[in-house]
């Protein structure tokens, strides 16, 4: 394991905040640039057919609480909460189990 120095770690952030500003006002200057729109566009849709089943295998696996977190914001948008606590005791142990707290 490497051991930085102070000055070393302040001088890779400032070079790392750099390189993100220079990123954005590239992408700011090409934006409106009707060549960058349509290669833009293009790799989009290639990354999109590339990775469409890897999206659906994390779907796939995050299904139950995907659906779990849906039925939550439903009973905390109606104000019913301790009745999702009591209705649904093993859907507030997934929830747990991630980290989120109702």
């Amino acid at each position: 394991m490497n051991n930085y120095s102070e000055e070393e770690i302040n001088k890779i952030i400032q070079h790392y905040k750099n390189q993100k500003q220079k990123d954005k006002d590239k992408y700011l200057k090409n934006k409106d640039n009707e060549d960058f729109k349509i290669k833009n566009r293009e790799r989009a849709r290639l990354h999109y057919q590339n990775n469409k089943d890897k999206k659906a295998v994390k779907y796939q696996e995050n299904k139950e609480l995907l659906n779990t977190k849906s039925l939550l914001q439903y009973y905390k948008y109606n104000d019913k909460i301790e009745t999702f606590k009591n209705k649904y005791p093993e859907k507030v142990e997934v929830l747990m189990k991630h980290g989120i707290t109702c």
